[in-house]
């Protein structure tokens, strides 16, 4: 116990140093559901392993639903919530279609409520099974403090805070320092971007009509651009891999922006911008540190704005508002 109580105080005094939102940190711990709840983190980390086994593209999808969860209305789990016929839910906005793996989370809630009813939150879930997706597909593990309470808001006009795939670092920048995240964490967290596809809808952006002078965004590499343009004749539905090893935590994304391979505007933008371009060089030569600076990032991330007290609930159903 003192141990957990160290490893807390040193978290919190890190993310302090580097102006994380702590506003409600004290209610979150690493030991929260020791006694209320001790095999809550186990029945995650099975269902989770064995949806990845089944599926390993899933893995991608976790990820990006507790980052898509975090940045509206911080993580909170309302990025769950069905729409009702009186309300459009953040889950059916344009930027959130392409989000997998709710039955993931559906099936650990279910067991977690066998075992302990009305206990731990579908916020908390959703930030254990990203992290349990990660250290699957041979990324770093890591420890994240719990006791995140459930939103009861969900809304499809809050999607507008989700940051684009076709904006420059210089926006980047500014819509991360906004929840308290340094230019370091900003392309730690792009790094993500190793698990996973986009869409053509998502980058056809950088294949035609690009500029007045250019049909092709100049900053990506000619053949690569090539077969994406014969890629997505297909549609925009279409998706490509957004690196070489789609399902495998890695630095293959970094090697890819290095070589203009990043796929996304958002991606390749990083390597342009001198405030970005030494971290893609940094993790590009040293995975090791990449997986360092991740694994700290996504606890900070874990942290936006997180509900306590009667601020939210724990949701018996996360698809719906108690």
């Amino acid at each position: 116990m003192f141990f957990h109580y160290i490893l807390n105080l040193f978290l919190v005094i890190e993310l302090m140093k580097h102006g994380a939102k702590l506003t409600s940190v004290h209610a979150l711990s690493m030991q929260y559901y020791a006694i209320q709840c001790p095999l809550a983190e186990m029945f995650v980390k099975n269902t989770v392993n064995q949806a990845l086994q089944n599926d390993p593209t899933l893995a991608a999808g976790l990820l990006r639903m507790h980052f898509h969860d975090c940045f509206v209305e911080g993580c909170d789990g309302s990025v769950l919530i069905d729409s009702t016929k009186n309300n459009t839910a953040e889950k059916d906005s344009p930027a959130n279609l392409s989000l997998r793996g709710y039955e993931v989370i559906d099936k650990a809630k279910e067991l977690i409520e066998n075992q302990c009813p009305g206990v731990v939150s579908c916020a908390d879930i959703v930030a254990m099974a990203a992290r349990d997706a990660v250290f699957w597909a041979g990324g770093p593990v890591y420890d994240i403090p719990m006791g995140r309470k459930d939103g009861r808001r969900s809304r499809i006009e809050d999607t507008i805070n989700l940051p684009a795939p076709i904006l420059n670092a210089t926006s980047l920048i500014k819509m991360f320092s906004k929840h308290g995240f340094t230019v370091q964490d900003l392309v730690a967290l792009s790094g993500g971007h190793t698990l996973g596809v986009a869409r053509c809808s998502s980058f056809k952006n950088r294949l035609s009509n690009f500029d007045a002078t250019h049909n092709v965004d100049p900053s990506m590499n000619s053949r690569m651009a090539t077969i994406l343009i014969k890629q997505c004749q297909n549609g925009d539905d279409v998706t490509v891999a957004l690196d070489q090893t789609k399902n495998s935590f890695d630095n293959a994304y970094f090697n890819a922006v290095q070589s203009s391979a990043g796929l996304l505007t958002s991606d390749q933008t990083l390597y342009m911008n001198p405030r970005t371009r030494g971290w893609i060089d940094a993790y590009a030569m040293n995975q090791a540190r990449f997986f360092l600076d991740f694994q700290s990032a996504m606890v900070k991330m874990g942290l936006i704005d997180v509900k306590e007290g009667n601020d939210g609930e724990i949701r018996l159903d996360c698809r719906v508002v108690n």
